[in-house]
Parts: C-alpha cells; sequence; structure tokens
C-alpha cells in the first residue's frame, strides 16, 4: 500500500495514468505529453510498476504500458472500508 500512496503522491505520475486510461502507450508516447527527459519519464514509468499501477508487454521493439485497473479497485475497496 504505501508504494502504491507513493506512485500517486506526484503530479508527473496521475497525469501518466490519465494518458494510460485512455489508451496503452510505450514510452516515447507517453514522453511526448511531457515536458521532462525520457530517463525521467522512465523512472516515474518503474515506480509505477513497482506499485503494480501499471503492466508492461514488450511488443517488437517497443514496451506497451497499461493500466492495471484491478489495484486501482483493491484501493478504492478499502478506502470504503474506512468509511464503516
Amino acid at each position: 500500500m504505501n508504494a502504491l500512496f507513493k506512485a500517486l503522491n506526484d503530479e508527473t505520475r496521475r497525469q501518466i495514468i490519465d494518458l494510460l486510461k485512455e489508451k496503452d502507450r510505450n514510452a516515447g508516447e507517453i514522453a511526448d505529453h511531457f515536458n521532462i527527459s525520457k530517463p525521467s519519464i522512465s523512472h516515474h514509468l518503474d515506480i509505477l510498476k513497482r506499485a503494480d499501477l501499471i503492466t508492461s508487454e514488450k511488443k517488437g521493439q517497443f514496451v506497451e504500458y497499461s493500466l492495471n485497473t484491478s489495484i486501482l479497485e483493491d484501493l478504492l475497496t478499502w478506502i470504503l472500508t474506512l468509511k464503516k
């Protein structure tokens, strides 16, 4: 849970999640939406992967990133239990 909250604590990572909500993308497509270096984007993607918020799959010469919605469902379920 700590890795999840750490990952969500950064605006750039939340924006990456929003991009992946629209469709799966490779790192270059994600980087095109930001004015930061590609190594920085890779760092953010790594943090999101470690938090299990995104998954990656090698497709040809590219790695495609996808949103892992099941972890978000688990988070929402946990948050809702706090209300009881």
